[in-house]
């Protein structure tokens, strides 16, 4: 019932307000739920537009609600956190869609992996709209990695919103 209560919070504040990717000069920050195996928390981004299609940025997690060990240990901050800087091509005109879609393929290289990452946004005006993101990891520090290692470390799923800066 807890991470039912945390996700559904995290989900509400997340839902303010979003922006469109305008190309170079543009900057985003995003907040979003995360949700992972054996955790879901909070995570925040921000890209700078370099060009019409590319941006760059960094993002950050924390792990709110997660699962003890099978000892009854629960992990410290060191665990639950994760760092990232990432790489964005934004698609959404190359493919022609609708101005108020944005699709963004990327690449990150954060604290525990080299990963990569695909986002869609939706605008329901230039300055309100949601995200959704997925990211998964290409090559793992620690290929062997057991027990809390494991958290910020696999398949992601992220939803929330972005505000323009």
């Amino acid at each position: 019932m807890r991470k039912i209560f945390t996700l559904l919070t995290m989900l509400t504040i997340s839902f303010a307000n979003a922006q469109a990717f305008n190309g170079k000069g543009d900057t985003k920050f995003d907040v979003a739920a995360n949700i992972q195996e054996h955790g879901s928390g909070i995570r925040v981004s921000t890209d700078f537009g370099l060009g019409e299609n590319i941006s760059v940025g960094a993002t950050a997690s924390y792990l709110l609600s997660v699962d003890k060990d099978g000892l009854g240990n629960k992990p410290d901050f060191g665990d639950r956190a994760d760092l990232k800087v990432r790489f964005n091509a934004n698609l959404g005109n190359v493919f022609n869609v609708d101005e108020k879609v944005d699709i963004y393929p990327g690449l990150d290289l954060g604290l525990r992996n080299f990963g990569a990452h695909l986002g869609v946004r939706y605008f329901f005006t230039d300055g309100f709209g949601i995200m959704s993101e997925i990211g998964f990891p290409i090559a793992k520090y620690k290929p062997e990695a057991t027990g809390f290692e494991r958290l910020n470390n696999q398949f992601t799923f992220n939803i929330g919103a972005s505000f323009n800066l």
